[in-house]
């Protein structure tokens, strides 16, 4: 993590930690932190970039070819490598080492009841969707997978999905971002 913040600090100016509020267990908001990826201000343009590409109410704001994304940023997002600081929400426990990933308020504003049940457990760092295709799952697929991770639980399973998380984060392949 210090030679990562280093290098963001020598990229540009902006912090290094980047705190969001994110939606955790029960809907509770809490601060998620994470290695800053992207241009200071970024959260300013999000609204206006999901415009453009049409996706502005679907409940993954993912944006494609995101240019606020800094150098240091993509090969740290590619690597997870931002997802370090989480380490300390898991500590504070506010999130947990598997679970399905939080989303921003905005997003969650778009949930249904079935979306809803992402919020009976505590968010994770990693989840099945993370390990099943990251960034090409769609919300539909992404959803199916954490609602599954939610109605059956198990030790077992959060160990084979931290596993299934060093092997992704070793060899990322083109899924992420």
């Amino acid at each position: 993590m210090i030679l990562t913040a280093a290098a963001i600090r020598i990229e540009g100016r902006g912090p290094i930690i980047y705190s969001q509020t994110r939606i955790g267990r029960g809907g509770k908001p809490f601060a998620m932190l994470k290695l800053r990826s992207m241009v200071p201000e970024a959260d300013d343009q999000l609204a206006s970039l999901l415009d453009l590409q049409g996706t502005s109410t679907r409940p993954l704001h993912k944006v494609v070819d995101d240019p606020r994304i800094t150098r240091v940023g993509r090969f740290i997002r590619k690597h997870s490598i931002d997802e370090l600081p989480q380490l300390f929400n898991v500590i504070a426990g506010t999130m947990s080492l598997v679970g399905p990933r939080p989303q921003r308020a905005a997003e969650v504003a778009f949930y249904d009841d079935a979306a809803e049940r992402r919020l009976l457990v505590k968010p994770g760092m990693s989840g099945l969707w993370q390990v099943g295709g990251r960034s090409r799952l769609d919300w539909e697929d992404a959803l199916r997978l954490d609602l599954y991770y939610v109605e059956n639980w198990s030790f077992m399973q959060d160990l084979q999905i931290l596993f299934r998380t060093v092997r992704a984060v070793a060899a990322p392949g083109d899924g992420a971002r």
